[in-house]
């Protein structure tokens, strides 16, 4: 038997960082949405007790460290599946992007063996599954916008914002997400109160989503990586509506309400940036 599950890539409209936790990760306010860029996981079932995985970009690791992996282990582990399964990887996502493409390679996996090995579990079991595998892959389950706090693995589902077209610029270096948490100075950021945005896509208020887009961790990656910021300033010259860093980077997205800009933003930016997507927000959740 063979299914086959979507993994869409996920934005951050909001990232705060509160403070440092005891357990040595960071407690975060973040409000999070899933666009129609997407990687496509394929699920075999197999009668032998072994996961393969098998990835359509060579550079990305097809074993213990694989996130889609780790999900299958983790429910086989849980619920004593002594069946196997194979794991292929259709990459459209960019890796090591602020995207969350291997989140939401393992939320995908969750979902896809859910029905494969008919375990009927709910998306809230799934999800607490999820955290412990990675701090985003809880929301991936879910999918839609919602709310993250914790260590970004407490979703609460807010109302999607109104549809508009993303521009996604990702430019060819990598960003350690470590290192960007580690040089993020708590005493110094520039804090947003999230309920504003909240608020914003309540209301379905464009303007003020773009006017309340926040991330506390773009001056950090600025300073490592100018070619970061140099793409958000092109973006915002090019004229989308409100542009933002994802995550920890390097993807710098900008969301776009009328079509006839998105043509000019994306060409532009393919003049010297050529990981460049333009896609849709996905407003409905997994649920």
């Amino acid at each position: 038997m063979k299914i086959s599950v979507k993994a869409p890539a996920k934005i951050n409209l909001s990232l705060d960082v509160l403070h440092k936790r005891p357990d040595g990760y960071h407690e975060v306010e973040m409000i999070m949405t899933t666009v129609d860029l997407a990687d496509r996981i394929e699920l075999i079932d197999l009668e032998k007790d072994k996961i393969i995985v098998d990835v359509s970009e060579g550079f990305v690791p097809n074993d213990e460290r694989n996130l889609a992996y780790q999900a299958a282990a983790k429910l086989k582990q849980k619920y004593n599946i002594t069946r196997g399964v194979s794991i292929y990887i259709s990459k459209k996502i960019p890796v090591a992007a602020g995207l969350a493409g291997g989140s939401s390679d393992a939320a995908a996996t969750l979902r896809g063996l859910n029905k494969l090995w008919n375990l009927n579990l709910s998306l809230d079991e799934l999800a607490q599954i999820g955290t412990e595998i990675g701090s985003d892959v809880a929301f991936c389950v879910y999918g839609g916008t919602a709310l993250a706090t914790g260590r970004g693995e407490i979703i609460k589902a807010i109302p999607s914002p109104p549809p508009c077209w993303v521009i996604l610029a990702k430019p060819p270096i990598g960003v350690s997400t470590a290192e960007v948490y580690r040089r993020l100075d708590l005493n110094n950021v520039e804090r947003r109160n999230v309920q504003e945005m909240v608020s914003a896509i309540e209301s379905n208020n464009f303007k003020g989503i773009c006017g309340s887009l926040h991330n506390v961790l773009e001056d950090v990656t600025f300073k490592l990586h100018p070619d970061v910021e140099h793409i958000k300033e092109s973006m915002k010259r090019f004229g989308a509506d409100g542009v933002l860093m994802s995550g920890s980077g390097p993807t710098v997205f900008g969301l776009v309400r009328k079509e006839s800009r998105v043509h000019r933003i994306y060409n532009g930016l393919r003049g010297f940036c050529s990981d460049v997507y333009a896609v849709r927000l996905i407003s409905k959740s997994n649920s």
